[in-house]
């Protein structure tokens, strides 16, 4: 994604140092991230292999509510590789004033592309049309998230920019000194998070059905709470936040609750609710919402930390036990967190648990392929990754967002299932394994990904890269 990626000129490297030791770090200009590109490309990998074989394996798609499956790694992953690239461009960056605009152009970017690939202008890949109702227009998304998370940690950045030249003393602990305005305002919002969905009183709310396609399209429906520090999908804060701000038309209609065992008899996406369904299970709701994008800002800052230790400690061996030591402190506060009832792991809340789980388990993979990457050296088995990661808004908007697949499915012969998209699907791999869930699957690990993974490749031979 735009924003998050290295850029492959000389200018724009992202370098670390060599040497050992704590002290101000100094470039050099032969040596490259390589990991943070491939973490970004497994991470693009990632969303289209749940976007495209979650309809189908609900296993691996997003939670219903409390939980957290495959897909529910994939945002905090980003916001956590946006957190790591920050440090890494700012500090080439030696004008002020030069920074803030970047950041500032960067932001509006994200945001311009993510209404217009989320608000509901875009039907691809399914749908061969486009538009959409200004009344209806959903004004949140992934990309509307990573521009907030973005400007947040950016302009911090920023401010401490001269933080970066400063020799560090001795001692784990002082890195976290040297940037701890980012960890204040981190527990802050913390604080102001807790305070706000436990202490913040929710009312009774109705809602008129508006999705055309729902057996209910047209019936109104009442929500009964009068109820603080609930988060159960019904009567939470966040998402009450969301209906008064946002307004309840410009929310997600198709949220993932809709798969819960209170509404559905199976967890797959078609399945008809039950007849005992409760209200709530109609009604939309709006997964990067307001509340949930800023608690997702302790994943960035998280990021940003790491990026930190990487442009400060000039030994491979202390940074590794710097992440993995912090990737296994949050992964198992989390889980006890989570374990022990005290805060469930939630996606659409984005809660505190959900944080620490999965920013734990983005230091560890990202530490794991620091090794084999910038460490052993064994980046040709990762390469197409690298490429996709080096040209991720492409891939993302192409492939996770479906725009190319919308494009292949508008040229068809008599029907409009009856395109190349479809006939490689059915004939190549449904049908040789005679298995709707099988076959999708397959197709998109041993098809759609690696083709993403060559276009990427091509790309790069050429130095085409689409950059914000």
């Amino acid at each position: 994604m735009i924003g998050i990626k290295a850029c492959i000129s000389h200018a724009n490297r992202l370098l670390i140092a060599d040497g050992t030791g704590f002290s101000a770090p100094k470039a050099d200009p032969e040596r490259r991230v390589d990991s943070l590109d491939i973490f970004r490309g497994l991470t693009v990998a990632l969303m289209i292999l749940v976007g495209d074989a979650g309809g189908e394996w609900p296993q691996i798609g997003h939670a219903p509510w409390n939980g957290s499956n495959l897909a529910d790694f994939v945002m905090p992953f980003f916001l956590f590789i946006v957190g790591m690239a920050i440090p890494l461009t700012f500090k080439r960056i030696s004008s002020r004033d030069h920074a803030v605009k970047k950041m500032i152009v960067r932001t509006l970017k994200l945001l311009f592309w993510g209404i217009m690939l989320q608000g509901g202008f875009s039907h691809a890949p399914d749908k061969l049309s486009y538009g959409v109702d200004m009344k209806k227009i959903r004004w949140s998304g992934i990309l509307q998230r990573i521009a907030f998370a973005y400007l947040v940690m950016a302009l911090m950045e920023i401010l401490k920019k001269n933080r970066h030249t400063k020799d560090l003393p001795p001692g784990w602990l002082s890195i976290f000194k040297l940037y701890a305005s980012q960890w204040l305002m981190g527990a802050c919002i913390l604080v102001i998070y807790l305070a706000v969905i436990y202490g913040m009183y929710v009312p009774h709310w109705q809602f008129t059905v508006n999705d055309e396609e729902s057996a209910d399209y047209g019936k109104a429906f009442t929500v009964e709470c009068g109820v603080r520090g609930k988060l159960d999908p019904a009567c939470n804060a966040v998402g009450y936040i969301d209906r008064k701000i946002l307004g309840i038309n410009h929310l997600h209609q198709q949220p993932a609750w809709k798969r819960s065992e209170a509404c559905t008899e199976t967890i797959t996406y078609e399945a008809p609710f039950q007849t005992s369904a409760p209200a709530w299970c109609n009604a939309p709701f709006e997964p990067e919402g307001i509340l949930s994008s800023i608690s997702s800002v302790l994943s960035t800052i998280i990021g940003v930390h790491f990026g930190h230790v990487l442009v400060h400690l000039k030994d491979d061996t202390a940074r590794l036990k710097h992440w993995t030591v912090m990737g296994l402190s949050l992964l198992i506060s989390g889980l006890v967190l989570h374990l022990t009832h005290a805060m469930p792991l939630n996606k659409q809340l984005y809660t505190f648990s959900y944080v620490c789980v999965t920013s734990g388990a983005a230091a560890l993979v990202f530490s794991a392929i620091y090794v084999l990457v910038d460490m052993r050296g064994w980046k040709s088995m990762f390469l197409p990754f690298q490429r996709m990661g080096m040209n991720a808004m492409l891939v993302y908007v192409m492939a996770a967002e479906g725009i190319f697949a919308g494009f292949i499915n508008g040229w068809y012969y008599n029907d409009p299932h009856n395109t190349l998209i479809y006939w490689i699907q059915n004939n190549v791999f449904i049908g040789v394994w005679n298995s709707q869930r099988v076959g999708i699957l397959l197709y998109v690990i041993f098809a759609e990904i690696p083709f993403w993974g060559t276009v990427a490749a091509i790309f790069h031979r050429l130095e085409i890269y689409w950059k914000l």
